[in-house]
């Protein structure tokens, strides 16, 4: 029982008094008040309940449904009616029909499975000689046309490979003294350029080479694989040039991708040397001007070595050059398909021909079906 200060005096506390029944009136005012709060919560419960969601879901699913339905309909029937004003020929309605017939879907090729071929290397670049006159070929030099002169060039604006007759053409075919159109032929304007720029120091550095590896990638169609550096001797990594020729969106993503090239140009082995104004808007076009005139690239280069973009040079290309070459008594070496071994093939797979050629392919097949490799003689005078 609790006792409270009156007077000086203290006396119990009584709870039946006027306290008594104001403390009473407050409880049931609480009491009252928590209750109708309860009623006033009960209504936003039923909204929160998972069957209500449901209903609700449904409903906008039903909404949605219509209105695509609506849509496809409308679509179709003026499409339909676009059809039906549209005039054809009569050469296009023969060739609609003709493709209505049905359609042979090819089986799907199987990728087969290839391992790379033991080759015999030298064991060191210290054990190779480079052997003294053993090429055998036609003794012959050659000039370059760099700036268009004929007259019968239907365009006025340049043309990397300039603008080629056909006689000229047949005669650049011959081993013999002779000036010949090979890329980077400027037009009959003196501004025009054809394309394929270069800075004068990259111009310089590779007018040095004497020895080059080079490859490209353009329109950042590939990612950027670099030689492995431990399987390079000291000897090449100070006399082969390794040149790899991007344009500027490649650099850029390059960049981003973290192969920034150092203060002398350099990614790892890789000498990046930027192409400007490319001479083709087809990527793959542009990459067969480094592939095919390396020696317009590295004029004083005596061997070059060309790397597929999507290869990695695993072997010291001085061990390139002394099997393949020095040890064979070739000119040129190119490796063989791993799957094909026949251009005709390779024409007839990729190229859409005609009837006609089709049936020379075929011709052609048989051939190669009966040969491995298929020697070009030497052309001359």
């Amino acid at each position: 029982m609790a006792l409270f200060k009156y007077n000086g005096e203290w006396l119990q506390e009584r709870r039946g008094g006027l306290i008594g029944a104001i403390l009473n009136s407050v409880v049931a005012r609480n009491e009252q008040g928590s209750r109708v709060a309860r009623r006033g919560r009960r209504f936003p419960r039923n909204l929160l309940k998972p069957s209500f969601f449901r209903w609700l879901l449904l409903l906008l699913a039903v909404l949605f449904f219509c209105v695509f339905a609506t849509f496809v309909l409308k679509l179709l029937s003026n499409g339909n009616e676009e059809e039906k004003h549209l005039p054809l020929s009569g050469e296009v309605l023969e060739q609609v029909s003709s493709y209505d017939a049905p359609l042979t879907r090819p089986k799907s090729k199987r990728r087969k499975q290839h391992f790379p071929c033991e080759v015999g290397l030298a064991a060191a670049v210290d054990n190779i000689l480079e052997p003294k006159n053993y090429m055998n070929f036609t003794q012959f030099s050659l000039e370059y046309v760099e700036r268009e002169v004929n007259p019968h060039a239907n365009s006025p604006q340049s043309r990397f490979g300039g603008y080629q007759t056909l006689n000229e053409r047949k005669k650049s075919f011959l081993a013999s003294n002779q000036t010949i159109r090979c890329g980077f032929v400027k037009g009959m304007s003196r501004l025009s350029s054809p394309g394929f720029e270069l800075s004068e120091n990259d111009k310089a550095c590779m007018n040095t080479c004497r020895v080059a590896v080079s490859s490209c990638i353009f329109g950042s169609s590939d990612f950027l694989r670099r030689p492995t550096s431990r399987l390079i001797s000291e000897f090449s990594k100070k006399n082969v040039c390794f040149v790899m020729f991007v344009d500027e969106q490649t650099l850029s993503k390059l960049s981003s991708e973290g192969h920034t090239p150092d203060e002398k140009g350099h990614v790892g082995l890789w000498k990046i040397v930027v192409v400007r104004n490319l001479p083709y808007l087809d990527m793959r076009k542009t990459g067969k001007v480094p592939k095919f005139l390396s020696h317009r690239l590295f004029p004083s280069s005596r061997y070059s070595i060309w790397l597929d973009s999507k290869m990695r040079l695993n072997t010291d290309p001085m061990l390139i050059i002394e099997f393949f070459l020095w040890r064979m008594r070739a000119e040129y070496a190119i490796s063989n398909h791993y799957d094909r071994h026949c251009v005709w093939e390779e024409m007839y797979l990729k190229v859409p021909l005609s009837s006609e050629l089709i049936h020379q392919c075929q011709t052609y097949f048989r051939a190669c079906g009966s040969m491995k490799l298929i020697d070009l003689p030497h052309v001359t005078n």
